[in-house]
């Protein structure tokens, strides 16, 4: 579904352990949807998801791409932090909104 379509998965690993992940997900030419962005609950804390959240800009930056956008739920105030810490900025969420769980929307013009 996502790498099929010309995205990608990421996943931070310890020792032999996958940590955290996310995914980038094809929209359009240079635009991707970041998504699937988790940390394992026994490891939060440690700023892995601000290390998994550097290495997709600087992916992201390399790749020439213009915009990353997201979706998520404002229940997730770590998320929301982090994602405004690394300049993304709150758009309109569309009526028809493709998660359930989502009221918010998210870009980042890179």
């Amino acid at each position: 579904m996502i790498i099929n379509k010309g995205g990608f998965i990421f996943f931070a690993k310890i020792d032999d352990q996958i940590v955290g992940t996310f995914a980038l997900i094809k929209m359009c030419n240079k635009v991707y949807e970041l998504g699937k962005m988790a940390v394992s609950p026994n490891f939060r804390g440690q700023q892995i998801g601000q290390q998994l959240m550097m290495h997709c800009l600087i992916f992201a930056k390399e790749k020439g791409w213009n915009k990353l956008t997201l979706y998520f739920s404002t229940k997730l105030k770590n998320a929301l932090h982090i994602y405004k810490k690394f300049g993304f900025n709150e758009i309109p969420l569309e009526n028809n909104t493709p998660y359930l769980r989502s009221d918010i929307k998210m870009e980042l013009i890179l």
